[in-house]
């Protein structure tokens, strides 16, 4: 009671050091960006993304694949082939676009092979200019034919459509920018006579960019969802204008230190500072209850402000301690754009304990006493209609029907076990849970899986084992045998490829050639001059960069690539399964090199998914300990932890078997839902179990104090879940990234799905077991206040008021007698 005194009746001084730290972090808020970062979102330590940042050219996820598809008839026409020669050069313009790594029929990369009298000559599929008459065409479809491994990876097998890709480099990206260059030469490609898909990871993160001013439209709708909900709830200034100060100011705080930072923030993390603002409102409207039921009593805003804080402040710090430690527990994950969040939003879930224990009262003690503080007969009949359904719940939690709902709960524990246990790690469907299965991206990939190998790849590097630059383990024999074996295994595997590629595909048409064109010269001898003679045929006219998807320009360092025709988590799953074996089968070291599995998209969404399935269980283990340490802390006993943390867990398994129903797979953007909807969970239980030991006042008195704590504490946590409710749930009718309306549903349950147990099962728990320490009197949480000395004092202040409003003469001497 002494902080509260301190803080209450230097309301000034208090509201002056606030008010400074807000204007500080205030000049932050200009540096605070959106912004995507693609190996941030990758686990630095895993082997994958090691193999992918050391060969960052194979299997580069940073590919844009473009389908250029003609609806009447095949590519060989002069008006399509234009369309894939222009757009081929305009790609070649776009921002941040490695030129090295632009492959398309209309480049020099796409070449044939040919003997003639003179050796095996190689040239570009297209001469200088796009075959425009029927002759030229004619002549494209024949080198083309003499090209198998363009046939097979650039033209469809109805030969209706084409593709062309193109990787970008990550230090120069900027997604936003590339994505709409690219997007615009789309659109004006396309005609009644053709189709043009675009896809690859910065298309995605593209499309994203682009709906990032509606996404913020709707966080703004959401504002003024929760706004009016207050409003209607309350109905009172104070009730409105105490929460939205309170998480302005916490928001400021928040963002204003990662723009200090000057840390980027993931675009689609952003509901997680949104659901801050909803933990700010939630602290707030716990305080803001309890000073109103101490304020019907003494009638004094100030005292009222006092005796709220002493007794609200040790549950109050506790709840946020949590709060803040679940989230920056994520750091746990090496995952870089999940550690900045935890910092970020960890500070922000920190500074709770300012901005709402410390600004809550100061603000209330400014603000008119509201209407329904002085005669209980004009409360709303939603405030009633809430007292009463929290008495019906109250009552399914003692006597009789204890019972009754005990075996409800563990039944509904049963089945949720069956559902979480089916849970898929990763991304659950084709193309992007992120986007509606009919969105423009998520069709584009429909469109190139049905034509193409696939636009995933799972790449096994063949890497060589020493640093000398004469060591080019790409045109050794054993090199080609050993490729040429994997890509075996792996084609004839459960889980078979729908393509394989490396360079040793290459030095079989060559060899072929060199020796005057006979197909029983397409096998390679075993012996390392058969091999280098095949190379450099193959190489005779051209660069290394025509061959870089394979092999590196020194010819060092190589690829095997696998395409699959989805990145669904079973196929996933499969691929490396089936790449594991094989690699076991041929072996990982050899004389002049090594095989590292992998890359690609398919190792890369794997690496993600296993840092996420696994520290998921060190992130809950750990904040279950936090809790446990906290709260038996708080309440001098252990049986108060873990009396707390049995709903908090109940809630995350519930959670998990909706997430589950609802078709979420669990990745690196749900993750931080879960570990907050664990800080929400243990708030509201606190809050709860704190008023139900300041309730009690001896054991037989505890089916009154369970009563009593649900009907007052439980309202707030009632409506703080349901404005949060009314606020998101609109997000799934309005949002065009299918993962903003999964998260508003994912939200609504997590604060449905925390407030039903922990009004439910924390006081069946308390009322089951009857820990001893609910019935202490000297607990640091759960304090109680002597109501009928307050009563006492409240007479005494109406009395003076009427004495001193007698002096002034604005009421009847007789009315104070």
């Amino acid at each position: 009671f002494s902080i509260a005194r301190f803080v209450v009746r230097r309301r000034w001084l208090t509201l002056g050091i606030l008010g400074a730290i807000t204007a500080f972090l205030s000049v932050g808020l200009v540096n605070v960006e959106l912004r995507t970062i693609f190996s941030d979102l990758l686990p630095e330590s895993h082997p994958y993304v090691q193999t992918y940042k050391d060969h960052p050219n194979f299997g580069n996820p940073l590919t844009v694949t473009i389908l250029v598809k003609r609806i009447d008839g095949d590519i060989y026409n002069p008006e399509t082939l234009r369309k894939v020669w222009d757009l081929t050069r305009d790609v070649d313009l776009a921002p941040a676009v490695d030129h090295d790594q632009i492959l398309s029929i209309a480049t020099e990369k796409a070449r044939y092979a040919e003997a003639t009298p003179y050796g095996i000559e190689t040239q570009p599929l297209m001469d200088d200019h796009p075959p425009a008459t029927p002759q030229e065409i004619a002549q494209l479809r024949e080198r083309i034919g003499k090209s198998p491994n363009v046939a097979r990876f650039m033209i469809s097998s109805d030969e209706t459509g084409t593709l062309i890709q193109a990787t970008f480099i990550e230090r120069l990206l900027d997604y936003g920018e590339t994505f709409e260059y690219l997007q615009t030469l789309v659109e004006k490609a396309r005609d009644d006579r053709h189709e043009i898909h675009m896809a690859g990871q910065p298309v995605l993160t593209g499309w994203v960019y682009r709906h990032e001013l509606q996404m913020l439209m709707i966080f703004a709708i959401t504002g003024v969802a929760l706004v009016v909900a207050l409003y209607l709830y309350t109905r009172s200034l104070a009730g409105v204008v105490t929460p939205l100060v309170v998480s302005t100011i916490s928001a400021i705080w928040g963002f204003g230190f990662v723009g200090w930072l000057q840390d980027p923030i993931e675009p689609l993390v952003m509901v997680v500072p949104l659901l801050l603002v909803a933990r700010a409102f939630s602290h707030c409207v716990q305080f803001t209850e309890r000073y109103y039921e101490v304020l019907e009593v003494v009638h004094d805003r100030q005292r009222a402000a006092e005796i709220s804080v002493g007794v609200m402040f040790a549950p109050s710090v506790l709840g946020i301690v949590t709060d803040a430690a679940g989230l920056f527990l994520i750091a746990v994950a090496p995952i870089p754009a999940l550690e900045r969040l935890a910092f970020f939003c960890g500070f922000w879930a920190a500074i709770l304990i300012p901005t709402n224990v410390f600004l809550s009262p100061i603000i209330l003690t400014w603000l008119p006493m509201p209407r329904h503080v002085r005669a209980d007969e004009q409360r709303s009949l939603l405030d009633r209609f809430i007292k009463g359904l929290l008495s019906v719940m109250s009552r399914l939690t003692h006597g009789p029907l204890a019972p009754v709902t005990t075996i409800t709960v563990v039944v509904l524990t049963v089945l949720a076990v069956g559902q979480v246990l089916q849970m898929k790690i990763g991304n659950p469907v084709e193309g992007s849970n992120l986007l509606w299965k009919d969105s423009e991206y998520n069709v584009a990939v429909a469109e190139i899986n049905s034509g193409f190998p696939g636009l995933n790849t799972l790449e096994v590097i063949f890497e060589t084992r020493d640093d000398d630059p004469l060591n080019r383990v790409m045109r050794k024999a054993e090199t080609v045998r050993t490729m040429q074996r994997l890509q075996y295994l792996m084609e004839t595997s459960e889980h078979r490829p729908e393509a394989s590629l490396s360079f040793a595909d290459y030095l079989g048409e060559a060899s072929r050639l060199f020796a005057g064109g006979n197909p029983k010269w397409a096998p390679l001898d075993p012996e390392d001059t058969a091999t280098e003679a095949a190379t450099s045929a193959l190489m005779l006219g051209t660069g290394p960069k025509a061959f870089s998807h394979v092999a590196d320009f020194e010819q060092r360092n190589g690829t095997v690539s696998f395409w699959f025709k989805d990145n669904k988590q079973e196929t996933v799953d499969g691929a490396l399964a089936a790449a594991r074996a094989a690699v076991d089968a041929i072996g990982t070291e050899f004389e002049a090199f090594r095989v590292r599995l992998g890359s690609g998209t398919i190792a890369l969404q794997q690496s993600v998914n296993d840092a996420v399935n696994y520290y998921q269980w060190i992130i809950l283990a750990l904040l279950n300990l936090v809790m446990i340490i906290s709260c038996s802390f708080a309440y001098r006993s252990i049986a108060a932890g873990l009396l707390l943390i049995v709903p908090v867990n109940l809630s995350n398994l519930f959670l998990g078997a909706v997430m589950t129903q609802m078709g979420l797979g669990l990745d690196v953007n749900t993750l931080p839902i879960t570990a907050i909807g664990i800080g929400v969970g243990i708030d509201y239980g606190i809050y709860l179990l704190s008023r139900i030991c300041e309730e009690t006042r001896d054991p037989r008195d505890l089916a009154r104090a369970i009563r009593a704590s649900v009907t007052t504490t439980g309202k707030a946590i009632f409506f703080t879940a349901t404005i949060v409710l009314l606020g998101i749930l609109p997000w799934y009718y309005l949002s065009a990234l299918k993962f903003l309306a999964d998260m508003g549903l994912l939200l609504v349950v997590v604060m449905l799905i925390n407030m039903v147990i922990a009004l439910l099962v924390v006081p069946l728990l308390v009322w089951l077991f009857r820990p001893a320490f609910v019935f202490k009197k000297d607990l640091l949480v759960g304090e109680s206040i002597d109501l009928e000395a307050l009563a006492a004092e409240g007479r005494r202040n109406r009395a003076n008021q009427h004495i001193n409003s007698s002096a002034h003469g604005l009421v009847p001497a007789e009315a104070v007698e």
